[in-house]
């Protein structure tokens, strides 16, 4: 097979890049290697469709569990559905390629990432974003090239690049950074409330590296004799937007100047513009220009009127510092929240609404074994906080099937999961599984963000002692030359028509999450840094009005969220708890009706409704791993008669047995002529055998509750 494998080194480790060996019936392949992890990066494009307005861009990133010398686990033993952290890739991959195609491009593109070989030292999902890159390159596809991307750590006072799965785990900071020459293109981090100038100077840490892999890039593309695609954009014929700027200016002006118009109102307004526009068209000549334009391409007359629309409104912002609605560059739309909106039935429960934007999150509260499994190629294979968020069509007043959740939703719910996971309780002093949904009830812009102030009032409703409120607010951008102006709080139209959307929660601290997508080829640290910087007033604001509604998290919880109780034993004896097929443990549970969660590391979770079911059962366990020394006295109860002796619950769940031989100092002829079931008796450990069971005496002990020597209780562990 034929192929070039160039080596850089990077950040002190060497990437492997193969070309023209594998795949050739794709546009461009690259397999991307670092250590022992492998990803298979391929770029594809396929003639234009017909009827097509938008670019056809579809990025997928496909995890083999071969790739980690395991078996799928589901019943088909193979990859089916992809797990949400594959769908998260996707996102990374897609979000900082898409703006760099040019928006006039028609043709069907494909970028598939196929993990081949993962190394818990190097995650493979940043390598996919610069293979993306490459790939594209050298498919020779029209490309704002090359990007490339990393991701930061902080560990202690130091940034490092591309951590680890297990530096993530430790590390203050989880950052991915992609960016092209012209700037930073895409911004994804999740922290334990980090300060502003501490995140500004870990983009800018990121960005440098990137700049170094951009630069191997366009020297690979060299030394293989490649030719970049600058792409060119076509002439575009005048004639339609030349005739809308004319009849339409200075209507659509009235109607964005009018800053007291709802969102509903404005559409309507600018919907009879663009009618009564096509009407006039329609009664031009046949011969007429416009006319023959319009009527063969039955999508440019709403694209000319968008496109002339989205240019005043930016015009406005930037020459009058004025929005749609009135605003200020840096004003919040009016706020209202409430925590407990739903019966305690739901555990928790509180709804968010900023202008139009209306989010209601519930939290419910789980047991261990509510963990969600992760069959993926994460080493993290288990989930003790769920974030889900559904989008609705009714929240923007449409309708259209309801379908399963899509890799929007499950990118607005993962960012909203990671905004809250650094200020929740550890597992040790709250056991809880907690999964929040975030249900959208009216949509305007920054709905994510929004999902994550609801969620913070459900969790404190729900008396989840989390560490601090968590509020967010999404940033916009209009750059029109040299003039850049940053935007707090954006609704949809600013979203829409803007260049930017950028995502920042965090604490009264510091901040817990930012994600930043653009719609140009890059920003300069400059801008973001400021971006970053006038986000965070509003978070306070927000956090202000939030806690007006609920100001801290309640004392007790719902009385239908379970109840649990922690306590560890000892790891050897927790086959002692489970029994011979378990029919031990569900013993306990059907006698306590409770459920018992076992981990691994000894840590018992017991779950009830019913508190003193909950200690029951507890003193059932802590009972059956106790350890019982030769010579300790117990006063117990008899729950069996055998022909050969007695059996004395000693410990609740423990028994031991009492040898007709060791009923008296006199010989006994039956059993039933000293014990029956039901007495209590004072016994005495006399042994325990090599196979652990204990053998009581009654020889010797007095039976009117005198101990004629102290009894010894050791801990667990100890002998």
């Amino acid at each position: 097979m034929q192929g070039e494998t160039r080596s850089i080194s990077f950040d002190g480790r060497e990437i492997r890049l193969t070309t023209r060996r594998y795949a050739p019936q794709a546009g461009g392949s690259v397999l991307i290697e670092c250590g022992d992890t492998a990803v298979l990066v391929t770029a594809t494009r396929a003639n234009a469709r017909e009827g097509i307005d938008f670019l056809p861009l579809t990025c997928d990133y496909e995890e083999r569990l071969y790739a980690a010398g395991r078996i799928p686990g589901s019943f088909m033993r193979r990859e089916s559905r992809p797990p949400e952290r594959a769908t998260l890739a996707c996102r990374l991959i897609d979000r900082p390629i898409r703006p760099l195609f040019p928006s006039w491009m028609r043709d069907d593109l494909q970028i598939v990432a196929t993990v081949m070989s993962v190394d818990e030292r190097v995650p493979p999902d940043v390598l996919a974003v610069t293979g993306a890159s490459l790939a594209t390159l050298l498919a020779k596809i029209p490309f704002y090239g090359p990007m490339a991307a990393v991701r930061v750590g902080l560990l202690g006072d130091d940034f490092i690049l591309n951590p680890s799965y297990r530096e993530i785990e430790r590390s203050e900071l989880d950052l991915v950074v992609a960016g092209t020459p012209d700037g930073v293109v895409m911004v994804e981090a999740g922290a334990q409330q980090l300060p502003e100038e501490d995140m500004i100077e870990a983009i800018d840490f990121g960005y440098e590296a990137v700049l170094e892999l951009i630069r191997h890039q366009k020297e690979t593309i060299a030394e293989l004799g490649i030719e970049q695609v600058v792409p060119e954009k076509p002439e575009e014929d005048t004639t339609v937007p030349d005739y809308l700027a004319k009849q339409c200016t200075k209507d659509i002006g009235a109607v964005l100047s009018q800053f007291t118009l709802t969102k509903a109102e404005r559409d309507s307004q600018l919907d009879s513009i663009k009618a009564k526009a096509s009407e006039a068209i329609a009664a031009l000549k046949d011969t007429d220009a416009v006319r023959t334009a319009v009527s063969s391409n039955g999508k440019l007359l709403g694209n000319s009127f968008k496109a002339l629309t989205k240019s005043m409104m930016r015009a406005q912002i930037v020459k009058d510092g004025k929005r749609v609605d009135g605003r200020s560059l840096d004003q919040v739309r009016p706020i209202s929240a409430a925590a407990g909106v739903l019966p305690k039935r739901v555990h928790g429960s509180g709804v968010f609404q900023r202008g139009l934007t209306q989010v209601l999150s519930t939290a419910t509260l789980g047991t261990p074994s509510d963990a969600q499994e992760m069959d993926d190629l994460n080493p993290s294979n288990e989930k003790h906080y769920l974030h889900h968020y559904n989008f609705p069509p009714y929240s923007v007043g449409e309708t259209r099937p309801m379908r399963s959740p899509g890799r929007r939703e499950i990118g607005h719910g993962a960012l909203a999961e990671r905004a809250l996971i650094p200020v929740l309780p550890p597992k040790e002093s709250f056991p809880y599984v907690v999964r929040v949904v975030s249900e959208v009830l009216s949509s305007n812009g920054s709905t994510s963000m929004g999902s994550v102030c609801g969620s913070t009032l459900a969790l404190m409703d729900a008396g989840v002692p989390i560490a601090a409120p968590v509020a967010g607010a999404a940033m916009g951008l209009i750059r029109e030359g040299s003039d850049v102006r940053v935007l707090t709080d954006i609704q949809g139209i600013e979203d829409f028509l803007g260049d930017m959307d950028f995502k920042v929660a965090g604490t009264e601290k510091g901040i817990t999450a930012l994600q930043m997508d653009m719609k140009i080829t890059g920003l300069a640290m400059k801008t973001i840094g400021e971006a970053i910087n006038q986000a965070r007033p509003a978070r306070l604001h927000i956090l202000e009005k939030m806690l007006e509604a609920l100001d801290k998290p309640r004392d007790t919880m719902s009385p239908h969220a379970p109840r649990l109780l922690s306590f560890r034993i000892d790891p050897e004896l927790i086959g002692t708890v489970i029994g011979p097929g378990g029919r031990t443990i569900k013993g306990i549970t059907e006698r306590t009706n409770t459920k018992i969660d076992i981990e691994d590391t000894g840590i018992v979770t017991v779950a009830s409704h019913d508190g003193a079911a909950a200690e029951e059962a507890q003193k059932i366990i802590e009972g059956l791993t106790r350890r019982v020394s030769e010579g300790e006295y117990f006063d117990g109860k008899v729950t069996r008669v055998i022909p050969i002796g007695a059996f004395v619950e000693i410990l609740p769940g423990k028994e031991g047995m009492i040898h007709i031989s060791q009923l008296s100092d006199q010989r006994v002829e039956k059993v039933e002529d000293v014990v029956n079931v039901g007495d209590e008796v004072r016994v005495r450990v006399r042994e325990i055998d090599n196979r652990g069971r204990i053998n009581l005496t009654l020889r010797g002990v007095p039976q009117d509750g005198s101990d004629p020597q102290p009894t010894v209780i050791l801990p667990i562990g100890e002998s």
